[in-house]
């Protein structure tokens, strides 16, 4: 059974931090990219970093470059999102997925084949 569980996220002050994690199962984790999206009330879902497990390189929105960093621990079949800085408009549902490479970073929700469940990061003072 395919599985890509999130943790980490929470409440956190601007200007906080965060780590999220994204452990998966039941796939060829090398394989894949891991991406990660975000929806917030009212908007629709958007990508905003992806990381290539099987050479680590990585893509970032602007909206995110700089203040988020992504790793991945093969070993442990899990990624990690370590948010920086953070802003209330970063609040919002937080979802990996994982989708193939070919030849570019997969940018769209309908480019990936599994997904997660979401977690909750809400940025508040």
């Amino acid at each position: 059974e395919v599985q890509l569980v999130e943790s980490g996220g929470g409440l956190v002050q601007p200007g906080g931090s965060l780590r999220l994690s994204c452990a998966a199962s039941g796939f060829t984790f090398d394989d894949y990219v891991i991406g990660w999206f975000r929806q917030a009330p009212g908007k629709e879902r958007e990508g905003f970093s992806c990381i290539n497990t099987s050479d680590g390189s990585t893509y970032w929105a602007d909206s995110v470059k700089g203040r988020f960093t992504i790793s991945s621990d093969n070993a442990k079949n899990t990624v990690h999102l370590q948010m920086n800085s953070l802003k209330p408009e970063d609040t919002a549902v937080y979802y990996c997925a994982a989708g193939a490479y070919s030849g570019s970073f997969p940018l769209h929700i309908y480019e990936y084949d599994y997904w997660g469940q979401g977690t909750q990061v809400t940025v508040s003072s």
